[in-house]
């Protein structure tokens, strides 16, 4: 069987070695999982080439929406997060074959807030009264979910663009929830929360850095979860004065669900923990 993560850049991917890890524990001889470079344009064909030899597609950027009209079904919790991490292949019940696709159906999920929800319970934040998201892309809404399913009434959402808020708003609206939006300007606010959630990308996180800290010091830091895993630690971790967690946690767990979903076995933590831990340092040497 085949799985495959796709993505644009996609070389810096630790989830090869994840899921790799994760066949060789369970015994899963001859499954592969690959890096495939894929931007929006080349995706309807990746998609459309899927067959029964496939188990499943993990999916980064900047294809988390891109891939929705393309599969066959959206999975209710997918769609109201409105991002979608991964594609399930599975046979065709009714046997009728569709152009490309021989024999099988294609159902979106989302695994990353689960990755979230368990990164954070891990460091102790398994309920979170007030949470802050820094950014407002894909992986924001993902973000903005795991704080409501850990118990934030309203959490708060900082975004250099008012209309990056509006998806957001949405996706809080979806689940029976809100959110609290305010712009760049109003960065400190982060530091009053219990729970940063950092989304934004490392080339922005330098800057980030400078705007929140650079002129103010809490006597009392939150716990800050930066989803970038490499290079490791961003701009915003290296200056941060309390409690961190790396983006390596949430991969790691909601690749643990993936694997579940492609396979149908539980994914062994431990065992992908130390691979994908090996290859960050091995990286990191590099």
């Amino acid at each position: 069987m085949r799985a495959a993560v796709c993505g644009s850049p996609i070389q810096h991917s630790l989830s090869p070695a994840l899921h790799r890890a994760a066949y060789e524990a369970l015994g899963l001889t001859g499954w592969t999982y690959d890096l495939l470079e894929v931007d929006e344009e080349r995706l309807p064909a990746v998609v459309e080439g899927l067959d029964a030899s496939w188990a499943g597609l993990s999916l980064t950027m900047p294809l988390k929406q891109a891939v929705v009209p393309l599969v066959d079904e959206v999975s209710d919790f997918a769609r109201a997060v409105g991002s979608v991490n991964t594609v399930v292949v599975t046979p065709r019940l009714d046997r009728r074959n569709t152009p490309g696709r021989r024999g099988v159906r294609l159902r979106a999920e989302n695994t990353d807030v689960i990755g979230l929800v368990t990164a954070l319970a891990e460091a102790g934040a398994e309920r979170i009264s007030r949470g802050v998201v820094l950014g407002g892309g894909a992986t924001a809404r993902s973000a903005v979910v795991a704080l409501l399913q850990a118990g934030c009434p309203r959490p708060v959402v900082v975004v250099r663009s008012p209309d990056r808020a509006v998806e957001l708003r949405a996706v809080a609206a979806r689940l029976g929830g809100e959110v609290e939006v305010r712009d760049w300007s109003q960065l400190p606010v982060a530091l009053t929360a219990d729970v940063v959630l950092s989304t934004v990308p490392i080339g922005g996180s330098e800057a980030m850095a400078q705007a929140l800290l650079g002129a103010f010091r809490p006597v009392w830091w939150p716990l800050l979860l930066d989803v970038v895993y490499a290079p490791w630690p961003t701009p915003l971790a290296r200056q941060w004065g309390g409690p961190v967690v790396g983006g390596f946690e949430m991969l790691l767990h909601q690749a643990v669900a993936q694997v579940e979903l492609m396979t149908g076995r539980p994914g062994p933590v431990a065992a992908m923990r130390a691979a994908g831990l090996a290859a960050l340092a091995e990286r990191t040497r590099a």
